[in-house]
């Protein structure tokens, strides 16, 4: 068994753990490599059905690209979608490309405070109707209670803190000191009532994994994690106002991850496109203290 095949059985364990213990289970789907190699996965561990819905937090700001994948894919794989937004903080323009807040205020109300509402129920969201091909109102609006999420601990400072089953108090907020400890593939499920789980399969992978993978099982990917013919690719996708490509000549996976391999993006960080990360020191830890992915 090689690096990849054990990365991969201990995701599909952790898929099979999760379900077994907790009940109201959903998954979030950023549209990202890494999510979508969860999908992938999820997709594996229950023989090809996803036994949960997947939510997409909608901030209204995604590269077009982004929904335009997202829609086909759940068209092609007969996905169960469910989509929530902030559309209070929308329509009134509390947002960062509007100018009237600043980027780490705009992710609050799009990102952490639309997530949060939308697992619990308290936020009306769509839901995908394969029977039309349309968005209605998601007629459950139930809450859940654990969330597989596509977190990896090399990505970025704050989410190396995470643990394969990291609990949240009922407000979503996370005491990053206060994680069980996880030895020997041995995992703490029972968690104190009213307490909100994230799960996280991908914990272990890396950069050079997901691609790898991606090569391996051939998973379609967004165009956008390659060159655009100006020397130009994403290596994190998120709104476009507040990402940027990198300087990449990378046209395909198998060059995406040679490159990763040459050790050109050694020093830089995976996420250094991401503007909201790179206002202010913390930035990504403070909103995921709060709620976000």
């Amino acid at each position: 068994m090689d690096n990849l095949q054990k990365l991969e059985a201990q995701s599909v364990y952790i898929f099979r753990e999760a379900y077994r213990e907790f009940k109201n289970l959903a998954m979030l789907w950023s549209i990202g490599k890494d999510s979508t190699v969860l999908l992938w996965l999820a997709r594996k561990a229950f023989f090809g059905n996803v036994p949960f819905p997947l939510v997409h937090i909608d901030t209204s700001y995604k590269i077009p690209e982004m929904i335009e994948y997202r829609n086909q894919l759940v068209k092609d794989w007969n996905l169960n979608l469910i989509v929530g937004q902030n559309k209070k903080a929308i329509i009134g323009k509390q947002t960062f490309p509007d100018g009237n807040v600043d980027r780490l205020t705009c992710c609050k109300l799009l990102k952490s405070t639309a997530l949060n509402k939308s697992l619990s129920g308290e936020w009306s969201r769509l839901k995908f109707d394969h029977h039309t091909d349309q968005f209605i109102e998601d007629p459950n609006n139930e809450s859940y209670t654990g969330v597989i999420v596509g977190v990896r601990a090399d990505e970025e400072g704050s989410r190396s803190k995470e643990r394969y089953f990291s609990p949240r108090d009922k407000n979503y907020d996370w005491d990053v000191g206060d994680q069980p400890p996880e030895l020997w593939n041995q995992f703490k499920t029972d968690f104190e009532p009213n307490s909100h789980i994230r799960i996280h399969p991908l914990l272990d992978w890396t950069e050079l994994n997901i691609w790898e993978y991606i090569e391996r099982e051939n998973i379609p990917t967004i165009p956008l994690y390659f060159d655009n013919g100006r020397g130009k690719r994403y290596r994190s996708l998120g709104c476009y106002p507040c990402t940027s490509p990198v300087d990449s000549e990378s046209k395909n996976v198998g060059e995406i991850i040679e490159e990763l391999k040459s050790g050109k993006f050694a020093n830089i960080a995976e996420r250094s496109g991401r503007a909201q990360d790179t206002d202010g020191g913390g930035t990504l830890e403070i909103l995921r203290r709060e709620g976000y992915m």
